[in-house]
Formats: structure tokens, C-alpha cells, sequence
């Protein structure tokens, strides 16, 4: 019987049906779990995974496979618990909650912003003022200048314009902080009793919007923020409710939200995009914001490490929740880092039985590779592309079959982000290393 050795991490990251989801109670402390052995992972590497964490100013780690607790660890004294805030992670439960009230009718994403925060509430002319809407708080475009001395400010001599609303990406808290008050001025409720009456009361999420200086920031419990990151990867639906119907929101929330920074959505950073910006700078940047973690990965990140990073092609997610010693706005690297040790959870090899392939996968192997990587699949593989860690395609194969072997000498060593398109018109994505 025909078998080879592959790296396992590849198969689950392959997955082409969803497993089904499994999702908890919506009270109580149950959540069912998987044995990290199922998954391949070595005991070893757990333990070097969590004393990274824990060097790191780690307070809660949890990964989720199929919506069930495959880790979860607390540092210190935080237990489970313990609430935390989310930072900046939490703009993205204000994007979900915008989504709630356009599909409930009370606003339009397109309304001028002044529709909600009155006439005046920048020190803009009214004509520039007008350009501003809804939409440019979403995507960082309100063109106000974030280089004033308080970018949290969101008094109205604070909020200075700098350039045509939609014409400059710029990661400014002010504009993000008053969506508050266009949901609350839309719906009638406050930011806190809007979510609650939408969210948490459906998915079991607790926590708050507690107000400190100019900023909302929002306090939970670790699982929350898991709960809310398996209602994302769920397309907005908890266990058959529907929470978030509007599906053109949806995948407007999760995708490239303007032409600036490609790897901003709507209050969502985007893996797997060509370029990226970063807090308090105008540079675009080439490549990927997490060059270790899979090219669909969608994030929520705030100061301080806290860390929310959904993979829908593998059914994963994991959080982080801490603080960080560079104490940055969106501390990309540590992500990248704390990916690094995920990444390497799997132990080196395993023996896999080549008749057994289930029907829902796509592997590659051996990875790392040398000269040749061998890509099979239950469907036609149309075509594969490699891209650089700069997100340039370096390699493309067209060579319709269900299992082949492709040539990579021509490659330098390094890391590879590989695309294949199947013939059912579904594409994957994952990493390869080139030795």
C-alpha cells in the first residue's frame, strides 16, 4: 500500500468542505474540545508555544479547530474569568454592529456622517465636512489629520481636515471612536445596549464599552472574544441563527474596502494582500502584513498584543490577549511571531495512507521541499501560482490533473505562499518552504 510522508499542518489548511462548526452554549462555562494529539501537535511544541507567550506578557491563548477549545492557557493570575480589554481588536465589533443597523434599516453606510453627528461636528468647511461619510469612518478615509497632538481626540477642534474624504487612508482613532455616536444617534440605543440587544444576548458573549478619556474600550472575558471570532468565521450566523443577513456588509466588512490599503476592510486587517500601511505612517509597504500566517487570514488587532485571527480555509481562529513591551498601535510583528510557534505546533511527520485520502482535502508534500513538490487532490487542479513574501507571483503551472509534481529549483530558498484553483472553482491557499 502506496504511502508518503508530508507535513500535517498542510492538510488541515487545505480543507475544501467546512467541517461543521461546533458552537457552545450560550450560557455557561461548557465548550467542547479537541485533544491537540488529534491534530498532530507535540506536547513539546505546545510547551514552547506557551513559554513564548508567557515571556511575552501573555494573559489568555486560546485556539479553536471546528469551533472547539484545542488550547487554551492563562497566564499569572488571569483566569478565564478575568476580563481584559480588547483595544483596538474591538473596532471590529463596531463594524459587525454598523452592519446590524443598515440591515435593520437605520442607517446607510453612504449617509453623511453629519446625518448622525450634526452639522459641524469637524472643524472642516461644510463642503468638506459633506465628503464625509459613514463608510470613510469604516475604512480609515475621512481625510482628517491623524498628526494632530491628540489622534484619540474627537472634540471638533481636533478634527482637522488634511485632504478630500476617500482620497487618504490613515489609521485615526477620532473618526473610528464616532461611529458610537452614528449608531447611537441611528438606532436610539446606546453603543452598549445595541450590542447587547444584537450580539451578546445571541451568542453568549459578555463584556462592555466602558468609556475611557475619548476611547470606548471594550472588557470581556478571553472566550468571549473566541465567541466572537467563531460568529465571523460563521459568515455573521451563530449555531442556524443568522445574526448578520446582509452578506454584501459581510464580505464588504472582510475584503479589501478601498484602493489606499488593501489590507484594511472595515475596521479589519486583511493577510494575503500585495501591499499594507501601518499607524501613523503613509508608506505602502509590498507583501503581507503576517508573512507566517495563512494568506486568508482576516484580523482583529489592538495595543498591547490583543489578537483575534480567523482562517476560514482551515476552520481555525486563535486569540491572544496580554500586553506587549513595544506597546504599539497594532503590534504586527508579535502576531507574526506568536504564528511562527502555531505554525510549528505539528509534529515534523506522519505516515498517511495514500488510498484513505479523504475527499475534502488537497496536500501537498514534502514541505520544506527541495527541487519538487507533488500536489494531490479528490479534484482537478487547473492551475497553481507561488507568490514571494512580497506577494508577487514568481511561478505559475497550468497543468490540469488531480495529482502532479512540479519543478521548484528554479525558486531561492525561502518562504512561498502557494494558490491553487480547483476545477469546482474553489481556490486554497497555504505556505511552502523552499529549502
Amino acid at each position: 500500500m502506496y504511502k508518503f510522508l508530508f507535513s500535517i499542518i498542510t492538510i488541515f489548511s487545505f480543507s475544501i468542505n467546512a467541517q461543521t462548526l461546533y458552537f457552545p452554549p450560550t450560557t455557561g462555562n461548557n465548550w467542547e474540545t479537541l485533544s491537540p494529539q488529534s491534530l498532530g501537535y507535540c506536547s513539546d511544541k505546545i510547551d514552547s508555544l506557551y513559554a513564548f507567550l508567557d515571556t511575552n506578557n501573555t494573559k489568555a491563548f486560546i485556539l479553536l479547530k471546528d469551533g472547539k477549545i484545542v488550547l487554551e492557557k492563562y497566564f499569572g493570575t488571569h483566569t478565564q474569568s478575568s476580563l481584559w480589554q480588547w483595544a483596538s481588536a474591538a473596532k471590529t465589533i463596531t463594524a459587525f454592529m454598523v452592519g446590524m443597523a443598515q440591515q435593520e434599516g437605520f442607517l446607510s453606510i453612504n449617509d453623511t456622517s453629519s446625518k448622525y453627528l450634526g452639522k459641524g461636528w469637524t472643524s472642516c468647511t461644510p463642503e468638506q465636512e459633506d465628503k464625509i461619510t459613514v463608510l470613510n469612518q469604516l475604512n480609515m478615509t475621512s481625510g482628517l489629520d491623524d498628526n494632530v497632538a491628540d489622534p484619540f481626540c474627537t472634540d471638533k477642534n481636533c478634527l482637522i481636515y488634511k485632504a478630500d474624504a476617500g482620497n487618504r487612508w490613515a489609521y485615526h482613532n477620532a473618526p473610528y471612536t464616532l461611529l458610537d455616536g452614528v449608531i447611537e444617534n441611528a438606532t436610539g440605543l446606546t453603543l452598549n445596549n445595541y450590542t447587547t440587544q444584537k450580539l451578546k444576548n445571541s451568542t453568549g458573549i459578555t463584556g462592555a464599552f466602558v468609556k475611557v478619556g475619548f476611547n470606548n474600550i471594550f472588557y470581556s472575558n478571553a472566550r468571549s472574544m473566541a465567541r466572537f471570532g467563531l460568529l465571523i468565521l460563521n459568515k455573521g450566523n451563530w449555531n442556524g441563527n443568522q445574526i448578520l443577513s446582509d452578506m454584501d456588509y459581510y464580505n464588504q466588512m472582510i475584503n479589501t474596502s478601498q484602493s489606499i490599503n488593501k489590507s484594511y476592510g472595515y475596521l479589519w486587517w486583511l493577510n494575503g494582500k500585495q501591499s499594507y500601511m501601518i499607524p501613523s505612517s503613509q508608506i505602502v509597504f509590498p507583501g503581507f502584513v503576517a508573512p507566517n500566517a495563512p494568506a486568508d487570514m482576516i484580523s482583529a488587532m489592538g495595543k498591547g498584543g490583543q489578537f483575534l485571527n480567523i482562517i476560514p480555509s482551515q476552520n481555525l481562529i486563535w486569540i491572544r490577549m496580554g500586553e506587549e513591551p513595544a506597546n504599539s498601535l497594532v503590534p504586527f510583528l508579535l502576531n507574526d511571531d506568536i504564528w511562527e510557534y502555531v505554525n510549528d505546533l505539528v509534529c515534523n511527520t506522519t505516515a498517511i495512507n495514500h488510498q484513505n485520502l479523504s475527499n475534502n482535502l488537497v496536500q501537498f508534500y514534502p514541505n520544506p521541499a527541495h527541487n519538487f513538490v507533488h500536489i494531490i487532490s479528490q479534484s482537478v487542479l487547473v492551475k497553481t501560482e507561488f507568490y514571494n513574501q512580497q506577494g508577487q507571483i514568481v511561478k505559475t503551472v497550468s497543468n490540469p490533473n488531480k495529482e502532479i509534481t512540479i519543478d521548484i529549483s528554479d525558486l531561492n530558498v525561502g518562504l512561498y505562499f502557494v494558490k491553487v484553483f480547483l476545477d469546482n472553482g474553489k481556490i486554497y491557499t497555504n505556505k511552502l518552504v523552499k529549502e
